[in-house]
């Protein structure tokens, strides 16, 4: 091999089971592969080992995913990388489209295995697509009922389409019609389910006629029977196709995808995902009523407000009333209800948000609870006007509440998991909620003594008690019900209390001087913490259009904190050994840390990525700013993490909101540790005055003179 400066090769085999891929190179010098074309680079080695035919091979990694080497991508080879002389991405192709086809069964199932492993390289993919190797693949899917040579079929044929070099638009309805029925079936074979959902949902989000064909197909109470199986992966794929179904379907058929049960087990962090757009997409169709004002020429809309009306009070007979005595009467009652325009009410709804939603949640209340809502109303028109609490106005105030808190017309993020509960208990949350706090509105209300000049503080009382019951996560109405009126208006002044007493405690000039003092020690201690947590490394995911869950890789520090280690991982892998992680970068080679839309990754989907995306991604420059290694961070707290942690590597402050946080609680836990001691003691502002010095200082006692 004297021809391959830089490059050593190694047999593994002898020379005639080359078919065998039996020749191994490591490459140490990168210059090597760029000084001359690939084909000549193959054309040495083949010449070393008297291989003829080098238009028969091509190189191919040997480590981690075994991509092939192209002239396109030949530049990402990085130096130390272990390749491997191998078939050619077109004879590969050529022969398995063979083997597939051969009458024997064994070599039948070994050539479908290997396609499913080699056709996540593109290069082969294109090969073997080129020979309509996908239709055939669709042909066995169509045929055969062997769950083994199935399983290979689906996933080779997944990971073929996932490419998007073709179609799937051209793929039949019997093709079609054999994958819903792998979902319909009763519990089979995990990974033919698997990937049948997995192929579904790239149906349905890749057309909507093929939305509609999936969606006549699908059995949806079987789809929501995988969501309460204990197979994570299934429940994973499941939820993944129902969320695709959400986003295309319309106002009807997502209204059938209402009835999930939610289970009370353990939640993933995908499958929480999942959840959290499934709450996020459903609570979002209100948005359209949310947006939409009261239109005082809709007879039915002031039909519903004179519905109201007529619930609340006991109306003497409007029919021998002259125009003007009706008028004034209804003036007179919509005022009791609390509206602020009594003459015209519709005037009150004409503000968006909340809209026609607020009279929705009123209408619901007064007919599903019609004596709660009777009681609200008489108990309040009955006090003097300045006591009373308005209906009307807190309703509409109280609906606009629940929005903002539930985040109605807000799109789900792609990294969200905060979900609550409770949704998946309840068929109209928003309305069911609405009747529970307004009911706990009138209740603070009385506790607060509160008059019309109070509306505003009473307002932000119950917004407290509502975001402060739904943090805990209450499973049920009934558990919310309980919870928040336990959480009265005493509860909440406590509450406050102590959040201000602990605010307060450090304000003064002598405890902020010692906290100056003890903020080196701390910002060490969170220094060490950061390195450590990125000893232990991180799974990161690489967010796609379509599919986000099925790439991750991860990284992690060397415990020297002298080298970066990372690759891709499995799903099912946790805390992978460093040695597992082949590619590397030296912490002396890192240059810069960027976050944000400066980022190479961001810049390259300028347009497409949402603010949750952005505040989350981070990379590091390394090789004189020439490479890059982009991160999208699983959460908040992560990014927080990481980017302080190489920050501390570059010599650097730490900035995130994380470490801010954090260095207060260890002053304040610090802080009081030290002023124990000083219980009921006041600390004074300022130090004490020191006193002028004496005229002398003959203090010392004569003990001559007193011997005398």
């Amino acid at each position: 091999m004297q021809q391959l400066e830089n490059i050593a090769v190694s047999p593994i085999f002898k020379p005639q089971h080359l078919s065998l891929m039996s020749i191994f190179m490591t490459l140490c010098c990168k210059q090597c592969m760029s000084k001359k074309p690939l084909s000549a680079v193959i054309k040495e080695v083949c010449d070393g080992w008297n291989l003829p035919g080098p238009e028969n091979y091509a190189l191919q990694y040997a480590d981690g995913v075994q991509t092939y080497i192209t002239e396109s991508n030949r530049l990402d080879i990085k130096n130390g990388c272990i390749l491997r002389l191998t078939k050619a991405p077109g004879r590969c192709a050529e022969d398995l489209f063979r083997g597939i086809q051969s009458s024997d069964s064994g070599v039948r199932c070994e050539s479908l295995k290997e396609l499913a492993s080699v056709s996540t390289d593109v290069t082969f993919a294109q090969e073997f697509i080129s020979r309509d190797g996908h239709l055939l693949l669709v042909k066995i899917v169509e045929e055969s009922n062997d769950n083994v040579i199935m399983t290979h079929t689906l996933v080779g044929f997944m990971e073929l389409m996932d490419h998007g070099i073709v179609s799937w638009e051209n793929l039949s309805s019997v093709f079609i019609k054999k994958i819903a029925s792998f979902v319909n079936a009763k519990p089979t074979d995990a990974s033919i389910q698997q990937v049948s959902l997995d192929i579904l949902e790239s149906m349905v989000l890749s057309s909507h006629s093929l939305f509609l064909q999936v969606k006549q197909e699908i059995t949806m109470e079987r789809l929501i029977a995988h969501l309460q199986v204990t197979n994570q992966q299934i429940q994973t794929k499941a939820m993944a196709l129902l969320m695709a179904l959400l986003q295309t379907a319309g106002e009807a058929d997502r209204q059938v995808m209402m009835n999930i049960i939610h289970s009370s087990g353990s939640v993933q962090d995908e499958m929480a995902h999942y959840l959290y757009v499934l709450q996020s997409v459903t609570l979002n169709h209100l948005e359209p009523r949310m947006r939409t004002p009261l239109d005082c020429c809709s007879q039915e809309q002031r039909d519903i407000l004179h519905g109201l009306r007529q619930a609340a009070f006991e109306t003497e007979s409007e029919g021998g009333l002259t125009n003007e005595r009706r008028r004034s009467l209804c003036a007179k009652e919509f005022k009791k209800l609390g509206f602020s325009n009594n003459s015209n009410p519709g005037q009150d709804l004409v503000r968006t948000p909340p809209g026609l939603l607020a009279l929705d949640t009123m209408f619901y209340f007064a007919t599903r609870y019609p004596d709660a809502y009777n009681r609200f109303v008489l108990e309040n028109s009955s006090r003097e006007d300045k006591h009373g609490c308005p209906f009307a106005r807190s309703s509409i105030q109280l609906t606009l509440i629940l929005c903002e808190i539930l985040r109605i017309g807000e799109p789900p993020s792609e990294t969200g998991s905060d979900y609550h509960p409770i949704f998946f208990s309840q068929d109209r949350l928003l309305e069911e909620l609405f009747c529970v706090c307004i009911q706990l509105l009138n209740k603070t209300w009385k506790e607060m003594r509160a008059t019309q000049e109070d509306f505003d503080k009473v307002m932000q009382v119950v917004r407290e008690q509502i975001t402060r019951t739904l943090s805990s996560k209450p499973t049920s109405l009934e558990l919310f019900k309980n919870k928040v009126n336990a959480l009265n208006y005493s509860e909440i002044l406590k509450l406050r209390q102590t959040e201000r007493l602990h605010q307060e405690e450090t304000l003064a000039s002598p405890v902020l001087e010692l906290k100056e003092r003890l903020k080196p020690e701390l910002l060490e201690l969170i220094r060490q913490q950061r390195l450590n947590r990125l000893c232990q490394g991180t799974m990161f995911r690489k967010i796609s259009s379509r599919r986000r869950q099925d790439k991750l890789w991860y990284c992690r520090l060397s415990p020297n904190h002298k080298m970066l280690h990372y690759g891709d991982v499995e799903e099912d892998t946790d805390n992978p050994p460093i040695e597992t992680l082949q590619e590397k970068i030296p912490v002396a080679d890192i240059k810069g840390l960027l976050t944000g839309k400066d980022c190479p990754h961001m810049k390259e989907n300028k347009g497409k990525q949402n603010k949750e995306v952005l505040d989350l991604a981070f990379s590091i420059t390394y090789d004189v700013e020439e490479y890059s290694l982009n991160f999208i961070a699983p959460s908040r707290t992560d990014f927080c993490l990481w980017t302080d942690g190489l920050s501390v590597l570059l010599g650097r402050d730490m900035s995130s909101e994380s470490m801010r946080s954090e260095l207060e609680i260890l002053l304040s836990m610090e802080i009081k540790l030290r002023l124990l001691d000083l219980e009921n003691v006041p600390i004074p502002e300022s130090a004490p005055v020191v006193p002028k010095p004496p005229s002398n200082y003959n203090f010392c006692y004569d003990f001559s003179q007193a011997e005398q």
